[in-house]
């Protein structure tokens, strides 16, 4: 449901700049927000890319973040970036800046969509639910990799386990295998766990 996203803009805060790149930039922004409200989501702040954007976003736990910044407003998506390397959210960024580089760069630093001109109200409905739907994505990989990883390292250390009492106890490796899964029963214990606490034991006793 985007209408009851929480999003936080990150801008540069243009206030004190007089020039006429500036005030292009500004409308720009105030476009985005106009276009952001019509639109029905919840902008709960418009916050300036600076070394306290982590401790702003930690306290208003936005759902998306969206940067709006030209190529001299890096700073501020690396804030971003590093403001929510804790707790992931979807990150869209909305620029003029056409340098393919930057495009890669920001990829690559944990952007979700680079949307690069073109900021017509009816165009922000469907970036944002794309970049829903590809961070959810992304999110959903990035755990069945881990989950993969775990699942490989526990099957590593209950085979480990079993060829320590194998070797020692002089037990077959179903025997092995049994004697760590009735320990887990017993203890309440995952096996992995016991097999874990064999081996760190083991190694405790030389």
């Amino acid at each position: 449901m985007t209408e009851q996203l929480r999003i936080v803009v990150v801008a540069p805060d243009l206030a004190a700049d007089g020039d006429a790149h500036a005030a292009l930039q500004a409308e720009r922004s105030r476009a985005l927000r106009i276009g952001l409200l019509e639109n029905g989501f919840n902008l709960v702040a418009t916050l300036p890319g600076d070394m306290f954007l982590g401790e702003r976003l930690a306290q208003l736990q936005p759902d998306l973040v969206i940067v709006d910044a030209e190529s001299e407003a890096r700073d501020a998506l690396e804030h971003v970036v590093m403001a929510t390397r804790e707790a992931p959210r979807p990150i869209v960024m909305f620029t003029n800046d056409e340098d393919t580089r930057h495009v890669k760069d920001a990829l690559a630093a944990g952007v979700t969509a680079y949307i690069v001109a073109g900021l017509a109200p009816q165009r922000i409905r469907p970036i944002l639910e794309v970049a829903l739907a590809r961070f959810a994505h992304e999110q959903a990989l990035r755990t069945e990799l881990a989950q993969a990883r775990t699942a490989l390292h526990e099957r590593k250390t209950i085979d480990r386990a079993k060829g320590l009492l194998m070797q020692r106890q002089g037990l077959t490796e179903q025997q092995a295998y049994e004697r760590l899964r009735r320990a887990a029963m017993d203890r309440g214990l995952r096996l992995a766990e016991v097999a874990q606490r064999m081996l760190d034991a083991a190694d405790l006793l030389g």
